[in-house]
């Protein structure tokens, strides 16, 4: 019973872009708050973007001017346009609600930026 599900992933050279996609089937996904989240070898999980029911967006400061989120209520999907790689963006990148009591993670998308 998938829940989560991220795609988009792939190796690209520092400057390039990609587009992260999440596909949530999940109730009320209209209602929540939803983020990007990305864990890099030997960091912990940390949120790097959000967007709200209303489309009010957050964003990690190491992201800021670089990476955009966005919202398909209608598809139930978020997504991410990440451009001006940097090898330090380098992560798994995972999907969920911006929330404390989070949905089980799904197996998330790696991103690898080769300089």
């Amino acid at each position: 019973q998938v829940q989560l599900v991220e795609s988009g992933g792939g190796l690209v050279q520092a400057g390039g872009s990609l587009r992260l996609s999440c596909a949530a089937s999940i109730n009320f996904f209209s209602l929540n708050t939803w983020g990007w989240y990305r864990q890099a070898p030997g960091k912990q999980r940390e949120l790097v973007a959000s967007i709200t029911r209303s489309s009010a967006t957050n964003y990690a400061d190491s992201v800021k001017g670089r990476f955009t989120i966005s919202r398909d209520n209608a598809k139930k999907m978020v997504y991410l346009q990440m451009g001006s790689l940097e090898p330090e963006d380098t992560a798994v990148y995972y999907c969920n609600v911006a929330l404390r009591d989070p949905y089980s993670w799904g197996q998330g998308t790696q991103v690898t930026v080769s300089s």
